[in-house]
């Protein structure tokens, strides 16, 4: 039997690079999985890329809860339950001293990578399946500071207090809440925060960060969307309130 048979995933910033690798690996081992990201045209393409009948998508700002009613409404129609809620959308907002940083981009990082993990769990985890699995990508910024990151930092950092409280909120449902903590990916993400601190030689920015990785090299999407496959899975179920590092040693320095 597959590791996730009979399971349904709603999985949030399903067009990115985590997002998607992770629902490769979620289709394989016979979940059901409805994508959901903010540009539609890229969510389409996304899901018609993974060629299944059992993806569903809907366009939706995780940051407004109107639109994270009408995901979970569309998702609970198309497939009548939820068993793993992989929260991962998110954003990094632009590299700036906090002195410097204009409030409207801090305002709107918070607002999609902190508001929009709560009101994922506000209105999926009680609609979810008893037993259930809640992921939720923070990053290795959640654990520790980097200079010129301190809106995502700070979102990152808020995401753990979150994912700590919703554990015990649902135990007593058996439904576990772990958070993912990444390094750099090699993604979108990471290209624009290189682009964004060494806009004339943004690999040399890149080689910054691999040599303060003891592994020496990023992590690919599939990478993490293995930890998260793990944390879906039933081979996960006595886990709830972790947080779970996937950074190559970077955290260890």
């Amino acid at each position: 039997m597959k590791r996730l048979e009979n399971k349904v995933a709603l999985i949030t910033g399903g067009a990115g690079g985590i997002g998607l690798e992770t629902a490769k690996l979620f289709l394989a081992e016979g979940a059901k999985v409805f994508l959901t990201d903010l540009e539609e045209e890229n969510l389409k393409k996304a899901a018609e890329s993974l060629k299944s009948d059992k993806v569903a998508w809907f366009a939706a700002d995780v940051s407004k809860a109107e639109d994270t009613k009408k995901y979970l409404e569309k998702c609970l129609y198309n497939f009548s339950k939820i068993d793993i809620f992989f929260s991962n959308a998110g954003i990094e907002g632009k590299t700036s001293s906090i002195a410097e940083y204009p409030e409207e981009v801090f305002d709107r990082v918070i607002a999609v990578n902190l508001k929009g993990v709560w009101l994922g769990c506000q209105q999926v985890i009680p609609r979810m399946e008893d037993g259930g699995s809640v992921i939720i990508t923070s990053s290795v910024a959640g654990l520790k500071g980097f200079p010129n990151l301190g809106a995502y930092v700070a979102s990152k950092h808020g995401i753990i207090g979150i994912m700590r409280t919703a554990a015990l909120e649902f135990a007593e449902r058996k439904i576990r809440v772990n958070s993912i903590h990444p390094g750099p990916v090699e993604n979108r993400m990471m290209r624009s925060i290189e682009d964004q601190l060494g806009p004339d030689n943004p690999e040399e920015v890149k080689g910054g960060f691999e040599k303060s990785i003891p592994f020496g090299r990023y992590a690919e999407s599939k990478e993490i969307g293995q930890l998260a496959l793990f944390l879906a899975s039933d081979e996960s179920k006595y886990m709830t309130g972790t947080q779970q590092v996937i950074d190559g040693g970077m955290f260890i320095k």
